[in-house]
């Protein structure tokens, strides 16, 4: 069974009826990407997934109707998309980035403005401090020039500092652009010419529908999108505390390589790539560099779609529901406001892999645990 569900999933185009039942799926509450996966591992499609979320929404302990998407909002998303000369691109479809396809958490759709083919390239992420130094821009903007006339994709933020000298010098050789709001949201309002400019002739990426509005949790997954498109992440500036060393960090969880500019231990921005390379980040300071060290990267060849970690849900027939309850509230006792990874809660709750994952799953919709990059996961202390 779980055979023939991977085979039928190879890389392949969605109908305009399919993609609009993935962003019904997706823009579902409660579902993210490693929801999304395990329901469609073990329903086979989204149609049926949506008819089955209620039920094991109220499984986790939901107490409020679950809200599901209306097929007029996805109508009305697809239609503003397509207004602004976008469109959608789905894990499976064959123009989905393959680095990004390799990654557990990436998005099951991608809001795409612009030339997604520069993906297709081999791609290095610039990113840093907002409040950068002169010297940092220009060093950034002269790597990411530098990785252009060698044929390579810069990829980055869009924020001040840093992400903007890193696409300004590589706008004409070919820039991947990863937006925390909607694909059409300028943020900082400043970046509204080059964000223009990058839809124009390179490549805009949101994960979430037109017209939302950034906030302080949309940065995070936006990074790790950033790290996900990337065969490897060079931190130019950024201070120990950073979303540049978030990008980093989650560079590391998916074996992408790490690479960091010192500087000085008196500037502050120096803080957070002397400290990755203290922790055994590859030390650069030219495009040459950054190239050198991700040619090994580079020569590894991609996992095939069917052999991605896409359906890693079990199928709910190999699942015993009444050790699913039974395991329910020891597994939901080991989880705690901070973040904890899912191998680890599996070492310490004893319990196998699926049942763990289908408490998991039921949980989250309920809305009793948050999901973190990196499969972590901890308790949602608002439901708590």
């Amino acid at each position: 069974m779980i055979r023939s569900l991977m085979e039928r999933m190879k890389r392949r185009s969605l109908s305009l009826t399919e993609k609009r039942d993935w962003l019904r799926l997706i823009r579902s509450q409660n579902v993210g990407p490693v929801i999304f996966r395990q329901l469609i591992a073990r329903y086979g499609d989204a149609p049926t997934a949506l008819e089955a979320l209620p039920e094991l929404a109220r499984k986790g302990g939901r107490k409020r109707r679950l809200t599901i998407a209306k097929a007029s909002d996805v109508d009305r998303e697809l239609e503003r998309m397509a207004a602004l000369g976008g469109h959608y691109v789905a894990l499976c479809e064959p123009g989905y980035p393959a680095l990004l396809a390799e990654t557990p958490d990436g998005p099951p759709l991608i809001g795409i403005r612009g030339h997604l083919h520069l993906a297709e390239r081999p791609t290095a992420a610039l990113v840093g401090a907002r409040s950068s130094s002169a010297n940092g821009d220009s060093l950034a903007r002269a790597i990411a020039n530098g990785l252009g006339n060698r044929g390579w994709t810069t990829v980055s933020g869009l924020a001040r500092g840093i992400d903007t000298a890193a696409h300004l010098g590589s706008l004409d050789s070919g820039t991947i652009a990863v937006v925390a709001g909607g694909p059409d949201v300028v943020y900082p309002e400043e970046n509204r010419d080059l964000m223009a400019e990058i839809a124009e002739r390179g490549c805009i990426v949101a994960e979430s529908p037109p017209g939302t509005q950034p906030t302080a949790q949309h940065f995070p997954r936006r990074n790790r999108i950033i790290a996900g498109l990337s065969l490897g992440t060079v931190v130019v500036e950024a201070r120990r505390r950073s979303g540049a060393l978030i990008t980093a960090r989650m560079a590391g969880e998916y074996g992408r390589e790490v690479m960091a500019i010192p500087g000085s231990p008196l500037d502050p921005r120096a803080a957070g790539p002397n400290h990755l390379i203290r922790e055994g980040a590859t030390l650069v300071q030219n495009a040459d560099d950054v190239i050198e060290a991700l040619e090994a990267q580079r020569r590894q060849p991609l996992k095939q779609q069917e052999e991605l970690p896409f359906f890693d849900a079990p199928r709910e027939a190999t699942v015993d529901p009444d050790l699913v309850d039974r395991a329910r509230s020891e597994i939901l006792e080991k989880l705690g406001s901070t973040p904890v990874s899912v191998d680890e809660l599996i070492r310490r709750c004893h319990f196998s892999q699926a049942v763990v994952a289908t408490v998991l799953l039921e949980a989250e919709l309920a809305g009793m645990i948050d999901r973190h990059p990196g499969n972590r996961v901890s308790l949602n202390m608002r439901e708590a």
